[in-house]
């Protein structure tokens, strides 16, 4: 079994900013010559998460207001008493997505579903310059 990693960078907005990275994500598994296996997406940090979601703007929309409800940005968390930052409704966001996602690949191609998009979701209270790492497992 081979491995392969890479990363690039993005800039983001905060505030929920979700981003469309699958054919980033796509263009990677095809360059790394592997016809079979699993690619791992992961965004270093507590403050942000990757899933998948149909990119559209509804749906963007929906999921914006359903952290807001789940971790509001209005109220208080202990996270910011203790450090003043202002972003602990970013942290509890991104633990609740969590900050890595597989996905199995076939004949170098995703195996995501039709309207299936993978996306990182930057949840920070301030526009940010973010990592992604991709790693590429197979055959």
């Amino acid at each position: 079994m081979a491995v392969k990693t890479y990363d690039f960078q993005m800039t983001t907005k905060g505030f929920a900013d979700i981003i469309d990275v699958t054919e980033r994500v796509s263009r990677l598994v095809g360059e790394s010559g592997l016809s079979d296996g699993l690619a791992t997406v992961f965004v270093p940090g507590s403050t942000a998460g990757v899933t998948t979601v149909e990119f559209e703007s509804g749906l963007v929309k929906d999921l914006k207001e359903a952290f807001e409800r789940l971790a509001p940005t209005g109220v208080t968390y202990a996270h910011d008493a203790r450090w003043g930052d202002g972003n602990g409704f970013s942290h509890v966001r991104s633990s609740l997505l969590k900050t890595s996602l597989t996905i199995p690949f076939k004949n170098s191609n995703l195996m995501l579903g039709t309207w299936q998009q993978i996306v990182i979701v930057d949840f920070d209270n301030r526009s940010r310059r973010r990592r992604v790492i991709v790693q590429v497992m197979g055959e």
